[in-house]
């Protein structure tokens, strides 16, 4: 018999926590300060700060923090108290379901208090064991989780390669064929937006398919919401199949920069997951400043479409620089900007010690064993807070960066990594 403490302390934390002696503070769990927006403090200096998915600036939008503090002066935290079903619903919570419906052409929508757990219960709610699942190899973590509840269930489940159409509708052959033989349905999620490469789903190609296939779509447009379409309502509306999208799924946690979440879809599915999703059943109500705050924020993305404007003038112009002066920056045509590049983990390494304290540069990395040996991505998220001083700044110090990667300057061991418990010390 194996006691569980002592089988995780030899562990060392994990895939990632194994790096906690000299990661914890700096790579991992990093301390940024201050109003949150492009100008950070991190470790008592100032930071340009590219790590943020703030991507319409409403973090720091002044109409925002008043409404925000305004809604805690009058109800506090607590209010209003229980779950929904129960106690805790409001006709402000009411109110904001209503719109959002409105606004993304669906009947009816449900307010959820987390994304990630959202999405988890989504599917869990949806899709019982004789339904047959089909997804984007490259879909969130929430969406692989939600699929572990599906699996443990008896459920079955294909993955296609991430955008492969051919092997999708391979796939989908395969998911209806068994769920014929079991008396189920089939369920196809993607995402709207890629929240590590900035590409698409490939919406429209999925949604042609239901001429040949009885299948429903979730969409998850934790990425899209506010970002992608002409009214900002998401991937759908760019690729104009709001109408065949069968649920449309949206975090706060990105444009509207907040907590929360929303799924839209025909009436009766909405109070489907009213009276079933238990994670919203059994769940204290999103509090009074969280519904307040995003109906300021949900007025803020309708009234202002300048605010998206500004991010897309800033997403292009960074963009285009960066393909101007030669980086990879793959298929993105979402702000999302990844930065392909060559190196190992100790190059990511010291690559990033580099941008943070001789440049005052934040973004985040990923190396090995997230993306294959070898290769190492700069994630990097513009927003409408970003002004074009910071792109041209950006495009000269990502210049000199590579020159040292590629002259191999990062394969040494600079002085701050001389000791590794430095990291966690501040």
């Amino acid at each position: 018999m194996v006691d569980i403490f002592d089988r995780i302390k030899k562990s060392h934390g994990g895939p990632l926590g194994q790096y906690i002696d000299y990661s914890h503070g700096y790579f991992t769990f990093p301390k940024l300060e201050g109003p949150v927006g492009p100008h950070m403090t991190f470790r008592g200096k100032e930071v340009l700060n590219w790590s943020l998915n703030n991507y319409l600036g409403l973090a720091g939008n002044p109409e925002v923090i008043a409404a925000d503090a305004e809604a805690a002066k009058q109800w506090g935290m607590a209010a209003p108290m229980g779950a929904r079903m129960l106690s805790g619903n409001t006709k402000y919570h009411e109110e904001f379901e209503r719109k959002f419906a409105q606004w993304v052409g669906k009947e009816d929508a449900f307010l959820l208090n987390f994304g990630y757990q959202g999405m988890i219960s989504i599917i869990e709610n949806l899709a019982t064991a004789r339904d047959v699942i089909v997804y984007d190899a490259e879909c969130h973590a929430c969406i692989i989780d939600g699929m572990m509840i599906h699996k443990g269930k008896g459920g079955k489940r294909f993955v296609y390669p991430h955008n492969d159409m051919a092997r999708c509708r391979k796939q989908l052959e395969h998911a209806t064929k068994l769920a014929e033989e079991q008396g189920g349905g089939v369920l196809l999620i993607t995402e709207g937006v890629f929240g590590m490469r900035g590409d698409l789903g490939q919406l429209d190609e999925i949604c042609a398919m239901k001429k040949d296939f009885n299948f429903r779509i979730i969409v998850d447009d934790a990425h899209g919401l506010g970002t992608m379409g002409k009214r900002g309502t998401g991937t759908p509306e760019h690729f104009g199949v709001e109408d065949q999208v069968d649920i449309h799924f949206c975090t706060f946690a990105k444009s509207m920069a907040g907590i929360g979440a929303f799924v839209a879809s025909d009436h009766e599915i909405i109070d489907n997951f009213r009276y079933n999703m238990r994670s919203q059943i059994y769940a204290k109500s999103l509090p009074m400043p969280m519904v307040l705050g995003g109906l300021k924020r949900f007025e803020m993305i309708q009234q202002h479409p300048e605010f998206r404007e500004k991010l897309w003038e800033i997403t292009h112009a960074l963009q285009n620089g960066l393909r101007e002066r030669g980086f990879n920056i793959g298929n993105t045509v979402a702000p999302v900007t990844p930065i392909f590049l060559k190196g190992g983990p100790n190059e990511a390494t010291n690559l990033i010690v580099d941008l943070r304290e001789n440049y005052g540069l934040f973004c985040s990395a990923v190396a090995y064993p997230v993306v294959p040996k070898g290769e190492l991505i700069l994630r990097v998220i513009p927003t409408a807070a970003h002004t074009m001083e910071d792109v041209n700044f950006t495009l000269d110090v990502l210049g000199q960066i590579r020159g040292k990667l590629e002259r191999g300057e990062y394969q040494k061991e600079m002085p701050m990594m001389a000791d590794k418990r430095e990291f966690s010390k501040k």
